[in-house]
């Protein structure tokens, strides 16, 4: 495993959720929601806040795997953020991670107004909590770096 503070980054429409890790990568904390609209510098200045080894950005496939508009967006702020930071930008599946994120929030008595702010910063803590325990017992990190993008049709 290796050592370093990870930030995760779950990209939606309005809102940006953003969660980070321990040094050790043991377990994921939420940071804050952020507007998308300014999110490049407030993400910026948090991987020089918090050290961060690198940024994990959601990659919201569909069921079957496949790329959906969803899945562009994502990627293509994924891109904007490697541009920000001066570490390595690793993009790894979402699937059901926002769907996850709800349900915790539901059954923790959380009603769907009072939602809205935070899901995104739940679904970044389920993502990167995904991540962590891959790295862990796998021994390889999760996803791809963002250099190695796939191509896709």
């Amino acid at each position: 495993m290796r050592h370093g503070v990870r930030l995760a980054i779950d990209v939606g429409k309005v809102r940006v959720g953003v969660a980070r890790s321990d040094a050790a990568g043991m377990m994921a904390v939420p940071v804050s929601t952020l507007a998308r609209d300014g999110a490049l510098s407030d993400i910026a200045q948090l991987v020089e806040e918090y050290e961060a080894l690198e940024v994990v950005v959601g990659l919201p496939l569909n069921l079957s795997g496949a790329y959906t508009p969803s899945t562009d967006d994502a990627v293509g702020f994924a891109h904007d953020i490697r541009g920000a930071v001066r570490v390595p930008v690793r993009m790894v599946d979402e699937r059901l991670s926002t769907v996850s994120a709800v349900s915790v929030l539901q059954q923790g008595g959380t009603g769907s107004r009072k939602q809205r702010p935070i899901v995104d910063q739940v679904a970044a803590v389920i993502l990167l909590q995904h991540t962590l325990d891959t790295e862990r017992s796998q021994g390889v990190p999760a996803g791809f770096l963002l250099e190695e993008r796939p191509h896709h049709d």
